[in-house]
């Protein structure tokens, strides 16, 4: 169980001294600046990895719309999204195509072609599952978080626990227990990790979501689960209290 300084504010903000402590401008300044950069920052990254989103999906969207189609034609300026809209609309069209009689035929039909090139047929079929699996919200893998001793005796690591193996691999597997496939990622990225199969009996599972263990994963361990916002808004607000409190108690009496 890590230790807390007596002076240090839940969620990670900078301490506060002691209401006796002597402090000066520069000081406050810099906590003021720290304050401010703690409610910034995940502000700033999120509206920037949006925006990128946004205009990644409009720069490929974008050339296949018809230049009387587009608001800047009819605009004095561009409209950012428009691109993304387009792209939900078609792949809602698309679903709802699929999901009648034709659009289903047409999909066997296209699925059917490419399960003929060798190559096309491994990567298509791979990529498949996956988004079933991650998308159908009925897959039970990556919905469960684990610990395994990796990579050392004695280290542990966090894995999405995915799937039971295939018969194939199963019968190649020692018979002495049973096994599960689970992924390993890596920090501060996610999305590139470890694979392997490891034995039930060696993997506890942790009460945990999958999105607080890639939140876990991706700070490096620097955000624990449990930390939620109502805990920062506190600090925050007994940081300005001592701050004012601070700065009340050097302020000389005014004198009638």
């Amino acid at each position: 169980m890590n230790e807390t300084s007596p002076n240090m504010i839940p969620g990670g903000l900078p301490p506060v001294p002691p209401a006796g402590a002597p402090r000066g401008a520069m000081a406050r300044l810099r906590n003021y600046f720290l304050t401010g950069l703690i409610i910034a920052g995940p502000i700033a990254i999120t509206i920037y990895l949006v925006w990128w989103f946004v205009t990644w999906v409009d720069g490929i969207v974008r050339p296949f719309v018809p230049v009387a189609y587009r608001p800047e034609t009819y605009l004095p300026f561009g409209l950012p999204g428009s691109g993304l809209i387009v792209a939900v609309f078609a792949l809602t069209f698309l679903g709802f195509l699929a999901a009648n009689l034709i659009g289903r035929t047409l999909v066997e039909f296209g699925e059917g072609l490419l399960g003929r090139m060798p190559v096309v047929r491994a990567i298509y079929r791979g990529l498949k599952q996956v988004f079933e699996t991650l998308f159908s919200g009925n897959g039970s893998s990556f919905r469960k978080v684990g610990l395994v001793e990796f990579p050392s005796p004695g280290m542990w690591s966090i894995v999405l626990i995915s799937q039971p193996p295939s018969t194939e691999i199963a019968t190649k597997l020692p018979q002495d227990d049973e096994f599960i496939s689970v992924f390993l990622p890596c920090a501060p990225n996610p999305t590139t990790g470890f694979f392997f199969y490891v034995p039930k009996s060696k993997l506890i599972e942790v009460d945990m979501s999958t999105d607080a263990a890639a939140t876990l994963i991706m700070s490096a361990g620097v955000v624990q689960p449990g930390s939620d916002a109502q805990k920062k808004v506190n600090a925050l607000a007994e940081m300005a209290n001592a701050a004012r409190v601070a700065t009340a108690s050097q302020t000389p009496a005014k004198v009638e």
